[in-house]
């Protein structure tokens, strides 16, 4: 078959394949949630007490006070604002260690998307507690805040309970994240600085792939000047999404994984490379409609759920629960979120140019300097182990060529075999087993003692 016959025939394959439309390939469902019971009290805006040097005002203001089992867990919570001009706040809740608060690290979660709110995180993967059918809460056994102080955010302005006035304020770029999350930071270090030269770690999930690294270059470049320093000692991502153009290449894994035929395949691979193509052209809204098509093929013929293989749907595990819970008219007094619209198609809107992109070239300065871990779960589809190998290939920093050469170790936690590592001077890479795209959902004991030896600097 000559190229021209091909391309007509694959062309009228994809035209004879019926499939729901899927607007985009975040787990997370963007709709708003809105609040229309009781009187919640207004959104805790943190900043002007901080700007008039009330710190304790402002602790005691921040201070969480939740029922049932989480009566005993300490939190604060509140909005930092980070444009005043357009009124754009970034919501946060914070879990101080409950191990060593004065000397453990402090890790910052952050949930990709882009619009994924990080609340997800804290109640579903790796915070102090999480919700049950009843929409009651229940202590979590392997929570990161076990060992570690842990700040959740749901960022970009517009993700959960963070929001903006004005269109202006959402964030177009990763450069408009990284500067967003470090003004946040600053004013959060402001309310405790008791923590401030603590081992400082940036960590996510997804499409955090790309945030956390924002952040962290922006801190490694303003902390030179900065007259408050953040104590930056790494960074960790979880099946991230950080370089798009080396992470398309689900054509050839799904079908050694026997989840599509090779004409499915040969479909799926036209559509990736045709979206490269684009991304080299620098047509990133092209690219990203090429990619949503093949997605659209991906999860037709395999009815599989692309962020966990083993699952059918796509729905992400919990996060109606989630959803639910946070807008209970107690949890929102509790928090101090007021009537605030929960989550926004628009943050997804206004990035959607930017999926495409690759942050690349920020992820290696981080790596030039910092410590760093990437996790993949096993069981991914949407950015599977694979994909994350070949954007390995295609970039070059300080220990790269190191962790080509290294040799790949077996890790346990106890007897329980937990997954695979590599590692090379300051850089990290490793497999989870038994493990989808949300690693500290599937494997939380796992997850828990995978950050804990990367923070504290042990091996594998």
């Amino acid at each position: 078959m000559n190229l021209q016959a091909r391309l007509l025939f694959l062309l009228a394959y994809c035209s004879a394949t019926s499939w729901a439309l899927i607007p985009h390939i975040n787990p997370f469902k963007l709709q708003e949630v809105e609040y229309h019971g009781d009187d919640v009290g207004e959104p805790l805006i943190l900043t002007p007490l901080l700007e008039q040097g009330r710190i304790k005002d402002a602790r005691i203001a921040a201070s969480v006070s939740l029922s049932g089992c989480a009566k005993d867990i300490t939190s604060y919570a509140g909005y930092f604002t980070i444009n005043k001009q357009y009124n754009s706040n970034l919501y946060f809740w914070f879990f101080p260690s409950t191990s060593d608060y004065k000397k453990d690290p402090v890790v910052l979660w952050l949930q990709g998307g882009p619009g994924g709110p990080s609340m997800y995180g804290l109640l579903m993967e790796n915070g102090p507690f999480t919700v049950n059918k009843d929409l009651e809460l229940e202590l979590r056994n392997n929570s990161w805040t076990n060992s570690h102080s842990v700040i959740y955010i749901d960022s970009p302005v517009g993700t959960g309970f963070s929001f903006t006035e004005n269109e202006k304020g959402y964030a177009r770029n990763q450069s408009q994240v990284g500067s967003e999350l470090y003004e946040a930071l600053q004013q959060f270090f402001q309310l405790f600085p008791e923590i401030r030269k603590n081992d400082f770690f940036v960590t996510g999930e997804s499409y955090a792939g790309k945030y956390v690294p924002a952040l962290a270059y922006t801190i490694h470049k303003n902390n030179p000047d900065a007259q408050e320093k953040i104590n930056l000692k790494g960074i960790a991502i979880g099946d991230g999404y950080i370089d798009p153009e080396h992470q398309v290449g689900y054509a050839e894994y799904l079908y050694q994984l026997g989840l599509v035929d090779k004409m499915s395949s040969n479909v799926i691979k036209y559509l990736e490379d045709k979206a490269a193509t684009y991304i080299s052209r620098g047509d990133y809204i092209k690219s990203k409609e090429v990619t949503d098509e093949a997605f659209n093929i991906i999860m037709e013929k395999t009815k599989v759920n692309i962020y966990n293989y083993l699952q059918q749907g796509n729905s992400v595990i919990g996060e109606d629960l989630m959803k639910e819970f946070l807008n209970k008219h107690i949890v929102r007094r509790a928090i101090h979120v007021g009537r605030t619209t929960f989550g926004s198609n628009k943050v997804y809107h206004y990035l959607s140019e930017d999926i495409p992109r690759s942050i690349a070239p920020w992820f290696v300065e981080v790596a030039n300097n910092y410590r760093v871990l990437l996790y993949t779960g096993q069981l991914d589809i949407i950015v599977a182990y694979p994909l994350t190998l070949n954007f390995l290939k295609h970039v070059e920093f300080r220990d790269i060529q190191k962790y080509h050469k290294a040799q790949r170790k077996i890790w346990y936690v106890g007897r329980e075999l937990a997954g695979y590592s590599k590692n090379a001077g300051n850089f990290t890479e490793v497999l989870v087993r038994n493990a989808g795209h949300m690693v500290p959902f599937d494997q939380p004991k796992w997850a828990e003692n995978l950050i804990t030896r990367f923070t504290r600097n042990k091996p594998f």
